[in-house]
């Protein structure tokens, strides 16, 4: 995602600044997977996270503090504690959980109801599509009604977190241009 981001003409925007970025989802969604892809570029073998981890990443003189919160259910009470200042917010959806589906899209409208998200945008990763039968981008799409999501600019995105693919839109919340 950063090294996209770097190689864009339109990064020029971003540099010298910091951005809040928290990263959101069920449990075993696959969020530190993918937020230790963004820092390290590669896959580390994780545990449950219990409260969050945070990771800074600087590309060009540009500051992205990164949040992994927990999703165990006890944790997404305290989701909210973590919502000032916050730029960006990445949902990460388990494809493969059918189940718990309609408790992502639960959580998802209390966070955009919160005032402290109003200007934030929205980027949703739909993880683990390299699994045989799991929901495409449309299915989940339509579980979560993101069309009728009109006061946030907001992106769906395919991608396995073991991979990397499909991790280098970040940008497209914000610019809705395509990676190179």
């Amino acid at each position: 995602v950063f090294i996209m981001l770097t190689r864009c003409y339109c990064w020029r925007l971003f540099n010298h600044q910091e951005h809040k970025v928290i990263i959101v989802g069920l449990d075993n969604a696959g969020k530190t997977t993918i937020l230790y892809q963004f820092s390290m570029n590669e896959v580390v073998h994780t545990s449950p996270t219990i409260g969050s981890n945070v990771e800074e990443i600087v590309i060009n003189n540009t500051r992205f503090l990164m949040w992994d919160i927990g999703g165990q259910e006890s944790l997404r009470s305290s989701w909210n504690t973590y919502y000032t200042n916050t730029e960006f917010v990445i949902v990460v959806v388990d494809s493969t959980d059918r189940e718990r589906i309609s408790v992502t899209r639960e959580e998802l409208y209390k966070m955009l109801a919160r005032e402290d998200l109003r200007k934030a945008g929205l980027l949703i990763f739909a993880n683990k599509q390299d699994v045989k039968e799991c929901m495409s981008v449309a299915e989940i799409s339509q579980f979560l009604k993101l069309t009728s999501i009109k006061d946030h600019q907001w992106h769906i995105q395919a991608c396995c977190a073991l991979t990397g693919e499909g991790l280098c839109l970040i940008r497209k919340i914000k610019f809705g241009k395509k990676c190179h």
